[in-house]
């Protein structure tokens, strides 16, 4: 884990941004209040695999033939990642979560304002995606991290996240902790972009709602703590 320091950011992107969606706005500013522990890396194969052999997790995802280990589990939908969550809280005693949305943004961002934590373009030696990429997932740590030393946050797999997806950020919570829990919830935020994805889909301010029981080979996670 990473603890990020508390802070204020502007989420979303300007209307000015190449490849920009409409629903990556309004813009607006976001508190962090506390600090925040995230997971430098996605989690792995190893760590799901963990929570299976220890009757936590029920699915057991399909790999490709990509290997597991410290692959980034993939086949994973948001509520399997709750019940990761949930086991891995009562394993540790510590209360482990999914990032909410605004979280997420914050440390993919690493105090960036431009549309890649690496600046304005992004490159095949610093994240895995479609273009020049190998056509799968990569090891977790194999590229490199960004300012706050979390690695993937652009490309590997998409980040499912806390929040329910809503086409706007109008109404949207101005605290980071707070997770967007509106709008019926027939689908939940994933971030980050893949290893099958364009540029485009890897931007900070990239968003992608799908329903919470979708598995495919492209969708993992990340966890976060809360210190104290």
């Amino acid at each position: 884990m990473v603890v990020l320091p508390a802070g204020r950011f502007t989420m979303g992107s300007p209307s000015s941004e190449t490849g920009r969606d409409s629903d990556e706005g309004p813009q607006r500013e976001v508190s962090v209040s506390r600090s925040l522990a995230v997971g430098k890396f996605e989690v792995t194969f190893a760590e799901w695999d963990a929570c299976v052999s220890a009757g936590g997790c029920s699915n057991r995802p399909n790999d490709a033939g990509w290997g597991r280990g410290r692959q980034p589990v993939m086949n994973i939908s948001w509520e399997d990642a709750q019940g990761y969550v949930r086991w891995l809280s009562s394993r540790t005693g510590r209360v482990y979560r999914l990032l909410t949305e605004a979280e997420w943004e914050y440390a993919a961002r690493a105090g960036t304002t431009t549309p890649y934590s690496f600046g304005f373009s992004i490159g095949p030696s610093q994240a895995n995606y479609s273009v020049g990429g190998p056509g799968r997932t990569q090891a977790v740590g194999s590229y490199p991290a960004n300012a706050w030393g979390l690695h993937d946050m652009h490309g590997n797999v998409w980040e499912w996240v806390q929040d329910c997806y809503v086409g706007s950020y109008d109404g949207a919570p101005t605290e980071a902790s707070q997770a967007v829990e509106r709008g019926g919830c027939s689908g939940r935020v994933l971030r980050g972009g893949s290893w099958n994805d364009a540029p485009q889909g890897l931007r900070s301010a990239d968003r992608v709602g799908l329903t919470p029981g979708f598995r495919i080979s492209n969708f993992g996670f990340r966890v976060a703590r809360t210190p104290g």
